[in-house]
C-alpha cells in the first residue's frame, strides 16, 4: 500500500512518495517510523518501490553489492533487473510464484526510476516501461492519475505536479498517507 509517482515535463523530472507503511490491516505512520522514505538513491538514479515493506531494504541491499548495474534506458534497466531476479532468489530468499499460469517468474515488486535517462516503471515480471509524462504505481494510483492528468497542462513544474499526485493519493487511499518525500533530476539533452 503506497502511492509512487513520476512526472516528466521539460528539461526536469520528478518522482514523489508517500510515507505510509502497512502490515496487512495496520498502519506504521511516519511519525513511528525512524526511517519514513520510500524513494532509494542509487547513483544518479532515484528508485521508489511498491509492495512487500521487505522490498525496499533488500533492493537496497543488493544495489550496494552490485554498484555496475546500469539504470539509464529501457534495455539496460531490463539487463539490471534480469541479473537481479536470481540474487533476489538466492541471496534474498524471494518466493517467485504469483500464478499457476504466469509466463516468467514474478520478483513481486514493482519500481519507479527517475534519472537523467527519463522515467520508468519496472513490474514484477522484468517489462519495463518508459514514460513521457507521468505515472503511478500502488494502491492510490489511480487517484494520483487522476489529479496529475488534470494537474499536467497548468504547472510548468514537474515536483508540482508529482506533489499533487502523492497529495491526492494520501486523501483519498487509505494505504497512502503523507508527509511526502520528493527528488527532482535534470534530463539529459
Amino acid at each position: 500500500m503506497t502511492t509512487i509517482v513520476v512526472v516528466r515535463k521539460g528539461n526536469q523530472a520528478a518522482i514523489a512518495a508517500d510515507s505510509l507503511t502497512t502490515f496487512g490491516s495496520t498502519r506504521l505512520g511516519p511519525e513511528y517510523d525512524r526511517n519514513p522514505h520510500k524513494i532509494i538513491r542509487f547513483a544518479d538514479s532515484f528508485i521508489g518501490v511498491a509492495g512487500s515493506a521487505a522490498h525496499q531494504l533488500v533492493l537496497e541491499n543488493l544495489l550496494g553489492k552490485n554498484p555496475d548495474l546500469a539504470l539509464h534506458g529501457k534495455e539496460a534497466i531490463y539487463e539490471s533487473f534480469r541479473r537481479l531476479h536470481p540474487l533476489l532468489k538466492d541471496e534474498a530468499f524471494l518466493n517467485p510464484k504469483e500464478e499457476e499460469d504466469d509466463p516468467y517468474e514474478s520478483s513481486q515488486m514493482t519500481v519507479m526510476i527517475a534519472n537523467p535517462s527519463g522515467i520508468f516503471a519496472v513490474y514484477s515480471m522484468r517489462e519495463v516501461f518508459e514514460f513521457d509524462r507521468f505515472w503511478a504505481i500502488g494502491s492510490g494510483r489511480d487517484f494520483a492519475l487522476g489529479a496529475m492528468f488534470v494537474a499536467y497542462g497548468r504547472a510548468a513544474d514537474p515536483a508540482k505536479v508529482a506533489k499533487i499526485g502523492i497529495e491526492a493519493g494520501a486523501e483519498y487511499d487509505t494505504g497512502t498517507s503523507l508527509p511526502l518525500s520528493l527528488h527532482t533530476v535534470t534530463l539529459a539533452p
